[in-house]
């Protein structure tokens, strides 16, 4: 696929002169076109918006899974800022069921078991996260906050003394792990469980996470089994003997006679567990190597980060894209930007693309700490799926990001990352760096 010269080997897009990249010739689901550069990536993007903005794959299979699957139609890929927020803004005909966080049709069972709310439609949708919203009481959101500072010292004083030189285990993955652990009351003892859980179930098969000749989706069913497996003990538990924290307020959570069913709490705990880890640690680690794509961008933060902590933060969110897509399938016939739709098909939100819309962003390939408005859907797109924890995830990158820059203001990554082999998160399994 050939690309415009770029100013980074990584992520600094600069066109330098038309492309002669055939969108019809772009192929978005085989594995090998996500761990392609980043610039070539983004081109690739950039062609489909401008010329092909909805067009039509073949789903992708899972490398190595014996798991039979019934025929499959593919998808369709939307890339404008423009029809995401449309989509996401009609529940009623873009549904999440049978399974928002998977291009693949799984069985119910385990789109149950790793997705759980986000799979999920009204009314039960609705009962879900009023239920779960409960639980996340001003009081208990001033004590996770509160832990977010506590923890985040922890993990750089560790670093500084003990690192190992890849910006990843020193402080990208520790950091927003132990807070959510924190959060739910997750022993010490179960931190590096929770980890490697959290690994293989955001693999995309990645042969690191997942050995050789054993089946990926065996695999993912079996890490959230141990998930599953440490909630329900820590559940039954805080029924008797409840704390401050969010497992006891869950449990015990109660609106109009309604509580979360024990699979539904395992679910909400498996999704917690991963994507609440997953996605912070992708946004710290892309926002390092931006700071050193951008040496100008780190100092006007350096020099008044009280000033611009909100604005890059959420630059450092549209920047990374923390997930990098979310399935939809529609319940009716529906024509978006003119183009035809049909009930069961599946379209597939890109936000990653929509977070360079050139229609949406002044100069979308520079990273911009002082960017506004910035109408990113680094927390998806505005409707009833908007994440949950988005407040909690701009307060992590904040907090990092300032402690950061005013205890290693010279802190760089040394080398080129090294990108997980998934298309839903743009993952780094390891980034070497220095102080």
């Amino acid at each position: 696929m050939p690309c415009p010269q770029v100013s980074s080997y990584y992520d600094v897009l600069v066109i330098k002169e038309p492309s002669s990249l055939n969108a019809r010739d772009i192929d978005l689901s085989p594995t090998e076109f996500w761990l392609r550069p980043r610039s070539e990536r983004e081109e690739a993007f950039r062609v489909l918006r401008r010329d092909l903005p909805i067009s039509h794959y073949d789903t992708p299979m899972m490398p190595g899974s014996t798991l039979e699957l019934p025929p499959d139609k593919g998808y369709y890929a939307l890339t404008r800022h423009a029809d995401i927020a449309e989509v996401s803004r009609r529940p009623e005909v873009f549904i999440s069921a049978p399974g928002a966080v998977s291009m693949i049709d799984f069985p119910p069972e385990i789109v149950e078991y790793f997705s759980g709310m986000i799979s999920t439609d009204n009314p039960k949708h609705t009962r879900l996260r009023r239920i779960v919203s409960n639980a996340f009481s001003p009081k208990n959101v001033r004590g996770v906050e509160e832990s977010v500072e506590r923890i985040a010292d922890a993990v750089l004083n560790r670093a500084r003394t003990e690192g190992t030189g890849d910006f990843m285990t020193d402080i990208a993955a520790p950091f927003p792990l132990e807070i959510i652990c924190s959060m739910m009351g997750v022993p010490e003892s179960e931190y590096a469980s929770v980890l490697r859980c959290s690994n293989v179930i955001f693999s995309g098969g990645d042969s690191e996470f997942i050995p050789e000749g054993s089946d990926p989706v065996v695999a993912f069913i079996e890490a959230g089994a141990t998930l599953t497996g440490i909630m329900e003990e820590l559940a039954t538990f805080r029924i008797d003997h409840p704390i401050d924290d969010i497992t006891s307020a869950l449990v015990n959570a109660e609106i109009e006679s309604e509580k979360l069913t024990q699979q539904e709490m395992a679910s909400f705990f498996v999704m917690l567990m991963t994507a609440g880890n997953e996605t912070t640690r992708t946004a710290l680690a892309h926002a390092l190597i931006a700071f050193d794509d951008f040496p100008e961008q780190k100092q006007l933060l350096t020099n008044d980060f009280e000033g611009l902590a909100k604005t890059a933060t959420d630059e450092i969110v549209r920047w990374s894209s923390p997930i990098t897509w979310m399935r939809r399938t529609l319940a009716s016939d529906y024509t978006l930007s003119g183009f035809e739709l049909k009930k069961d098909d599946k379209v597939i939100m890109f936000y990653n693309s929509a977070n360079r819309d050139e229609n949406v962003f002044v100069d979308p390939y520079k990273f911009d700490v002082a960017r506004t408005p910035n109408d990113h859907f680094g927390f998806g797109a505005p409707g009833p799926h908007f994440c949950l924890g988005s407040h909690l995830a701009r307060r992590e990158i904040s907090v990092m990001w300032r402690e950061l820059l005013s205890r290693t203001p010279n802190i760089h990554h040394t080398g080129p990352p090294d990108q997980l082999a998934s298309s839903f998160v743009p993952g780094i399994k390891h980034l070497n760096y220095s102080f």
